[in-house]
């Protein structure tokens, strides 16, 4: 009944701006039959504005794949670069976290490793809402930064790396099978902000499923009982991931394929010195505005990429 309540506001959607295009080329004929260039631009600017939804919809269209309408576990991981690399990868943190706020959505850092004097090692942030997943799978991969360092005292060009997993948020219907007598589970103190229970009792949890070795870790929730939870949550969509993944390669093994996942295959390079410059080496998709990337303003890369993996170049 939830999907074809969907399926009904997506008809709905398409059907109103149909409308409203009709309406727009009514007005439209009658400003010219009246030679009245105010009315003109006034239905110009209401065409810009139903250019501009239209657009959206048919992005939306394009999120078709099984978990794309789910929210999304996001991991950022700092990778070569020192110091330099942990600080993009709070740099990173932060533009996801904007691009959520951006869209509305809930987002929740539930695990974070700091750097040793700048940045982080790693964050974990859980979004939700729908399109999420959809929208923030784009972001799968290598990111690579290339700046003046602010940690270096020649101030030279630096190259930093970070890596970001996207992760499906599933429920618990789905099928993932998970054993208990497969899982480690460890709990130890929080380091991170919290509150007053922070070093106080052992309320952060580490789950380490025995079979594959993911090891998922949970410390922002205020208990114990929460952080397991939220810890369960995640190692259900990491295994799932690893199963699509698998049935991924498999696929590209028939068709011989293969691409290395390391630091040298990065998705995206972000240039702030001696240009401005953010390019997706996937889809060729570039802006020179990298502030509003940092910002959070992603979106037009998840569109090329949705339109370079569905084959459709226009």
């Amino acid at each position: 009944m939830a999907r074809i309540s969907e399926l009904h506001e997506q008809v709905d959607a398409w059907r109103d701006e149909a409308s409203q295009a009709d309406e727009l080329v009514g007005l439209l004929e009658l400003a010219a039959a009246e030679d009245d260039r105010a009315l003109a631009e006034e239905i110009g600017g209401q065409a810009t504005a139903l250019a501009a939804r239209v657009d959206r919809l048919e992005f939306q269209l394009r999120l078709n794949g099984p978990y794309d309408h789910h929210g999304a576990i996001l991991a950022v991981h700092s990778g070569a670069g020192g110091i330099d690399s942990q600080d993009w990868a709070e740099m990173m943190l932060r533009m996801y976290l904007r691009w959520a706020e951006r869209r509305r959505y809930k987002s929740e850092v539930v695990d974070t490793s700091e750097g040793e004097e700048a940045g982080i090692k790693s964050a974990t942030v859980q979004i939700s809402g729908r399109d999420a997943y959809g929208c923030l799978k784009s972001e799968r991969g290598v990111h690579r930064l290339v700046r003046l360092s602010p940690f270096d005292s020649a101030h030279r060009r630096h190259t930093s790396f970070a890596l970001v997993e996207v992760l499906p948020e599933v429920d618990d219907d789905v099928e993932v099978t998970i054993d208990v007598k497969d899982l480690r589970i460890d709990t130890y103190r929080s380091t991170g902000a919290g509150g007053q229970h922070v070093n106080k009792t052992d309320s952060a949890v580490r789950i380490t499923h025995l079979p594959t070795g993911i090891v998922v870790t949970c410390q922002n929730e205020r208990s114990q009982t929460q952080n397991k939870e939220v810890a369960m949550r995640i190692l259900r969509s990491r295994l799932l991931e690893k199963k699509l993944e698998e049935q991924a390669a498999e696929q590209a093994k028939l068709k011989g394929e293969h691409r290395a996942a390391d630091f040298g295959n990065a998705i995206r390079s972000y240039v702030l010195h001696p240009y401005n410059m953010v390019k997706d080496n996937r889809t060729g998709e570039e802006t020179s505005n990298v502030q509003a990337v940092l910002d959070g303003d992603i979106d037009a890369f998840s569109e090329a990429y949705l339109r370079h993996t569905l084959g459709d170049a226009s």
